[in-house]
């Protein structure tokens, strides 16, 4: 993943990116990435180093730094962590030249309603492609009750999502549309 395509992406995909990542250092101590309590500045260095370098060459980086951005880490007085190969002050840099953009993807990440138009869709698609062979109370439904009740399912699935559609073309300025 680019960092263009991080950008343009939303936090729950950029979570499984980072979570296939992190997979990828199973062997490593996950404690590498931030600074112990007390920790003196030079053993920091060498561990933060060495933290830097295994982000180098991480193809979950992109999409580590966007969601380390949209998630606040770091700060300008704080070296204790390392994300994406970027330290804390570096993460609190680009996160203030920034902000504009991440404001607008933190308020995308918030969208309720495309989340269930997705999720609503991917019941759709999934009633449709499934077997008719169904049972109430242990008992098989008849192909004709079965297909009927598929038919009552995705009527109401499309109908939320028909009116989900509508509210968001209404309030973007397409009444015609709508």
């Amino acid at each position: 993943m680019t960092s263009t395509q991080a950008r343009h992406t939303r936090r729950a995909v950029l979570q499984t990116v980072v979570d296939a990542g992190a997979r990828r250092c199973t062997d490593t101590d996950p404690d590498i990435w931030f600074r112990a309590e007390h920790e003196p500045a030079d053993e920091w260095q060498a561990r933060r180093t060495e933290a830097i370098r295994l982000c180098t060459g991480c193809p979950a980086r992109a999409a580590c730094e966007e969601l380390a951005l949209r998630d606040d880490d770091g700060r300008d007085d704080a070296d204790d962590m390392v994300r994406a190969g970027l330290t804390g002050p570096e993460l609190a840099a680009v996160r203030t030249a920034q902000a504009v953009r991440l404001a607008d993807a933190v308020a995308a990440d918030r969208d309720t309603e495309q989340r269930e138009l997705h999720d609503l869709v991917a019941q759709v698609q999934h009633e449709v492609t499934s077997t008719l062979d169904r049972k109430v109370e242990g008992e098989r439904l008849s192909p004709t009750r079965a297909q009927a009740e598929q038919n009552v399912l995705v009527n109401m699935l499309t109908a939320r999502i028909r009116e989900i559609r509508t509210a968001r073309r209404a309030r973007n300025g397409w009444e015609v549309a709508a």
